[in-house]
């Protein structure tokens, strides 16, 4: 057998991603904070990238370079989705072309400051979680219900520093829509979180809590409990009355109080993760509909100097020189344009999901209507991979509260006829009324349940039912039937 050399000449195609397009994909899935402290960084690299001074009344985002010396950079276009009055569900919607009517406005912009950023005192304890993202690790395992979650992800906003709740929550859950009944069992599924006591609204409510999970909530205890007034006063002669308990026992049962912890967040006081800041805002318009804008307020504001450029690019005598001034201003006018696309994405992402949960923002979170990525990504031409981008760690202040956008995607089943438009939580709501309704004699376990749902129109498996059962903490039939005798 013989050896030899020959040259072939193959074609071949393949997809590689550039230094630019993994740079854009990065600053897709930024939070306009963290974007400011990425833009800050190339400015202090690029000497053709400028902070913008403050500008007029008006804010906006980022543009393609005008003709002229300096570039300014921080205008693009807001959304509205203006209708004659409230539209329902299934009311049309503007088309995609929409966006092309849209034209920039200008207007000023805000200014970012890197000496205001809090990145460099975060760096310093990056080891430690914040109190934020512990709960909402938590709560995106405990909840599985995309309406319960997002009222349980508004109800941590209102924590305060030792980890409880406002008292008054009235205002809140008009605000969401949610019956009081719903209301008040996720506050009680957010009090069985980590750290014990977290979410609530009272100190002997926090102190209950601990107790109940340390299986040490007895009636003496609870007495004590009722009497917190009496013990700050050290009226132990009263204690003892009112517990059933000698002094012995009462000393004891004073001991394991004082041995709670009365502000269960204190163990994340070095939290100095900044309060979530919206990206994105959502306003009521007066005639109907909703005006969509990015939140100017936290966007950084960038000049491109083209003078500076011109000077330097002129006066380079060696190759070399030349090479990096044309390097620097190439990568200037990249990060421009880099921004201003991630700002109509975000913004076309955003308003898509608006007109597609409209009931939501209208009438509360009962009215969450399924929503996959797939929908928003067809409905403005985009990659499901992009939107997913878009859609994790940007939230959007509304009338209704603040919201994680990733938040308003939720699950679809068929219904008999094969149309995708029963919502999950729609069927977790049925079952749940369904076996509410249900008497001792007449128990109904999981097969019967799929049955009646069918009869309804509602074509979902059985084990289905029992995985929405079970994610409601609902007993199996043979346990109610064991509880509901027991009554």
């Amino acid at each position: 057998m013989s050896l030899s050399q020959r040259l072939d000449l193959r074609t071949s195609q393949s997809l590689v991603m550039t230094p630019q397009l993994q740079q854009a994909i990065k600053l897709l899935q930024l939070s306009n904070q963290d974007l400011c402290a990425f833009v800050a960084e190339e400015i202090d690299k690029n000497p053709f990238l400028e902070h913008g001074e403050a500008g007029g009344e008006g804010e906006g985002l980022v543009t393609s370079p005008n003709d002229g010396d300096d570039h300014d950079v921080s205008e693009l276009p807001t959304d509205s989705l203006a209708e004659e009055g409230p539209a329902p569900a299934d009311a049309d919607v503007p088309s995609d072309g929409a966006y092309d009517n849209y034209a920039p406005q200008d207007q000023g912009g805000s200014v970012y400051d890197p000496s205001l950023s809090p990145r460099p005192l975060e760096e310093t304890i990056a080891e430690l979680p914040s109190l934020r993202d512990h709960l909402l690790s938590q709560i995106h395992v405990d909840f599985s219900d995309p309406a319960e979650r997002i009222i349980a992800a508004a109800l941590l906003e209102f924590l305060d520093e030792a980890g409880y709740l406002p008292a008054q929550l009235d205002l809140v859950r008009s605000q969401l829509g949610v019956a009081p009944d719903l209301f008040e069992a996720i506050i009680v599924r957010l009090q069985r979180l980590d750290p014990a006591g977290i979410f609530a609204r009272s100190l002997k409510e926090c102190l209950t809590i601990q107790l109940r999970e340390k299986n040490r909530l007895d009636p003496a205890m609870q007495a004590l409990l009722d009497n917190l007034e009496l013990v700050a006063k050290h009226e132990k002669t009263a204690l003892m009355r009112k517990c059933g308990v000698d002094a012995e026992d009462l000393a004891d049962m004073l001991t394991e109080l004082r041995a709670l912890t009365p502000k269960p967040a204190i163990a994340f006081a070095a939290d100095v993760a900044p309060p979530v800041v919206p990206d994105v805002l959502l306003v009521p318009l007066a005639g109907g509909g909703w005006h969509i804008e990015l939140n100017h307020e936290t966007l950084p504001r960038v000049l491109v100097n083209e003078s500076f450029y011109t000077t330097l690019i002129g006066g380079a005598r060696v190759a070399t020189d030349k090479a990096y001034v044309s390097e620097r201003w190439q990568q200037a006018n990249w990060l421009v344009k880099a921004l201003r696309q991630r700002a109509t994405t975000i913004l076309k992402v955003a308003s898509e999901i608006v007109k597609q949960q409209d009931n939501f923002f209208i009438y509360g979170v009962q009215h969450l209507r399924p929503l996959a990525l797939k929908n928003i990504a067809e409905a403005i031409e985009m990659h499901e991979s992009t939107v997913s981008r878009v859609t994790q760690n940007k939230y959007i202040a509304t009338p209704r509260g603040l919201f994680e956008l990733k938040y308003f995607f939720s699950g679809a089943l068929a219904t008999t006829g094969g149309e995708q438009t029963v919502s999950t939580l729609a069927v977790r709501e049925r079952i749940k009324a369904l076996i509410d309704a249900e008497s001792v004699e007449a128990i109904l376990s999981d097969d019967r349940l799929t049955e009646l749902l069918k009869t309804e129109g509602i074509d979902v498996a059985r084990r289905t039912v029992a995985k929405y059962r079970e994610a409601m903490n609902i007993p199996t039939s043979s346990q109610r039937k064991r509880i509901k005798r027991g009554k």
